[in-house]
């Protein structure tokens, strides 16, 4: 009797000496017991199992416990032997971390196929990180790691990975968002997924606390294609201006590389020259368009063409709005002019009526009303 009260076990505690154990078996040495009046300290985000005959007996909470009948009513009921608690029982004690695992990594092994409204069918890759915590021990011991006498992360990583990913890919699936879309809905897409994944984690005794994506890659013909139209649109109705800048930076580099300068001054000659001329051209057809647009017949007011020799509306003679017909030679004259340019004759021309001046091509007097021949 006196050997065996040297043996006792009075106080089983376990510190934490890393970060990825999840399940620990306190250690009990063979010359060592766990007996009545045995204190048992559960540290905060800890919890301990307390197995006895094959069976768990209790879990326990953060605190400190003294083992006894009225602490642990299983025990008291699986331990009514004859020597009643004042020999020594078998029994073991496994602590449970509480915690919550984080930097849990998930990545696509292989592609994950959607269909796109944009690039229609394509391939993306991801990856991110999720965490989780252990919420029932009991559950988790009969679920997952058993009596086995240390459980770490590492155990169980690729299986909860594979439940993110399942979650994940089924998720993109079905909420159609554009592939150019993705980037902006990563929280809500995540915070979806682990929803979703909550009751394939309860089952084990598990509850997944956050999956964060941190990217989704497009093919690499997908990411140039989405390159070649962000240019497109940033230089849209500025290319003229970014030929003038291509032109300057070859010639910057010519100077700077004399050997190479011949091929690099006309490379920038050339660039420089289109733009010049393709500069020329717009204001010409801009400039010719205008003109266009301003002839007017100096009878109607119609708009024609200003090698037009006859108005389309009213059939007169093609005169600008503005000018005024030689009596003469009948060619189109300034009305401001004097003399006729083509024939030389008096543009000048007087009512017969009351002397006052009157246009050139005049039919009557704007004075008197008075007939000029």
């Amino acid at each position: 009797m006196g050997f065996i009260k040297k043996n006792l076990l009075k106080v089983i505690a376990w510190t934490e000496t890393d970060t990825d154990t999840i399940v620990y078996k306190f250690p009990v040495p063979d010359r060592y017991e766990i007996m009545k009046g045995s204190q048992l300290v559960v540290r905060e985000s800890q919890a301990a199992i307390f197995v006895t005959e094959g069976q768990i007996a209790d879990v326990f909470t953060a605190g400190t416990w003294e083992l006894s009948p009225d602490n642990v009513p299983v025990l008291s009921k699986l331990g009514a032997w004859k020597y009643g608690w004042d020999m020594p029982k078998k029994s073991d004690i496994y602590y449970v971390s509480l915690k919550q695992f984080i930097g849990m990594k998930w990545g696509t092994a292989n592609p994950i196929m959607m269909r796109d409204k944009d690039f229609g069918m394509i391939r993306i890759m991801g990856h991110g990180e999720y965490s989780f915590h252990v919420c029932d021990p009991a559950l988790f011991m009969r679920e997952c790691f058993g009596t086995i006498h240390s459980f770490k992360t590492d155990d169980i990583s690729d299986y909860l990975r594979s439940m993110v990913l399942a979650e994940l890919t089924d998720l993109l699936g079905e909420c159609q968002i554009p592939a150019l879309d993705l980037a902006a809905n990563y929280l809500e897409l995540g915070d979806t997924a682990r929803d979703h994944a909550s009751a394939r984690f309860g089952k084990l005794g598990l509850a997944v606390d956050q999956i964060v994506i941190r990217n989704f890659k497009l093919p690499e013909a997908v990411e140039k294609a989405m390159d070649k139209r962000t240019t497109l649109g940033v230089f849209d109705g500025k290319m003229s201006e970014y030929a003038q800048y291509e032109s300057v930076q070859a010639m910057r580099d010519s100077a700077r590389n004399p050997s190479a300068g011949g091929a690099f001054a006309s490379m920038g000659m050339g660039l420089g020259l289109g733009a010049r001329m393709a500069d020329k051209f717009g204001a010409g057809l801009d400039a010719a368009e205008k003109s266009e647009a301003s002839v007017k017949c100096a009878k109607c007011g119609a708009k024609m063409s200003p090698s037009a020799k006859f108005c389309p509306e009213c059939g007169a003679r093609a005169v600008p709005e503005g000018s005024a017909v030689c009596p003469k030679c009948g060619k189109p004259v300034s009305a401001k002019a004097k003399f006729c340019p083509e024939c030389g004759a008096s543009l000048a021309a007087k009512c017969p009526k009351c002397g006052v001046d009157v246009k050139a091509g005049a039919k009557f007097c704007p004075e008197c009303g008075a007939k000029i021949k």
